[in-house]
């Protein structure tokens, strides 16, 4: 059995988001997977674990998120490859990218996270399913696989549904599908020597028209800082007199009652 993780690298959830000239500062940033793609890695590898599964781990992006893959690798997964995103800038291209080298490449399970901690579209996996005609079930807490049948449970308006699928499917991960493991000391050594392979769109047979952006950025600024609290004083009474006042003022209501 052959199992994709499409993965992301991400802001670490800890970083302060800074702005300059209007974009995002990446100086000095430390980098992650995903965490709801950390998910998919780990029922991955859990699949290898228990029927002998072969791993691959795939992302578009820079040089840089090859220290995620490698990442991956550490946790159990046998190979990654990285395409190169440098001119992919919305979620169609990336979407695209990746359903060209899943179009040669044979699997039986795809896996990705619900969605990304910095965009939260939700959007490539989800496109990348449609793109490859491929059933799929989003935000899964369980998945069994049988032969070529799977059996997951997903998280749906507040209940739970559970849904069987024919093999090869995509799913994405949602928080509860397993807790991810730690790379061991091991495991990062073993990571240093697994193949890291490199894609370019040319190699892919994409053109710049393929993967030219549908979407553009108009602007991108931070929320607008909180206001101070206030305190309001004297009895019960007198409270929800003041109470009253505030709502009707912020609701261009003042002087109504």
């Amino acid at each position: 059995m052959n199992v994709i993780v499409l993965m992301k690298q991400t802001f670490d959830t800890e970083e302060r988001i800074r702005l300059v000239d209007g974009q995002i500062a990446e100086d000095g940033v430390k980098w992650i997977i995903n965490p709801y793609d950390e998910y998919a890695v780990e029922e991955a590898v859990r699949l290898k674990e228990q029927q002998g599964a072969s791993v691959t781990v795939v992302s578009v992006g820079n040089e840089d998120v090859a220290q995620a893959l490698r990442t991956a690798l550490a946790m159990g997964a046998d190979e990654a490859v990285l395409i190169d995103g440098t001119d992919l800038h919305d979620e169609r291209a990336i979407a695209k990218a990746l359903s060209a080298y899943l179009a040669k490449t044979p699997f039986d399970v795809l896996m990705a996270g619900n969605f990304s901690i910095d965009n939260g579209a939700g959007q490539v996996a989800i496109r990348v399913a449609h793109q490859l005609g491929l059933p799929h079930v989003a935000a899964i807490t369980k998945l069994a696989i049988d032969g070529g049948k799977a059996t997951c449970v997903r998280e749906v308006d507040g209940d739970v549904q559970t849904v069987e699928v024919q093999l090869p499917a995509l799913f994405t991960a949602q928080q509860g599908l397993n807790e991810p493991r730690y790379p061991s000391l091991p495991g990062i050594m073993k990571a240093k020597k697994k193949p890291l392979t490199n894609v370019t769109l040319r190699d892919l047979g994409l053109s710049a028209d393929d993967v030219a952006p549908r979407v553009a950025r108009i602007d991108l600024s931070l929320p607008p800082k909180r206001q101070a609290g206030q305190r309001l004083s004297g009895d019960v009474e007198a409270q929800a007199e003041q109470l009253a006042d505030i709502i009707l003022q912020a609701t261009g209501q003042a002087g109504a009652r």
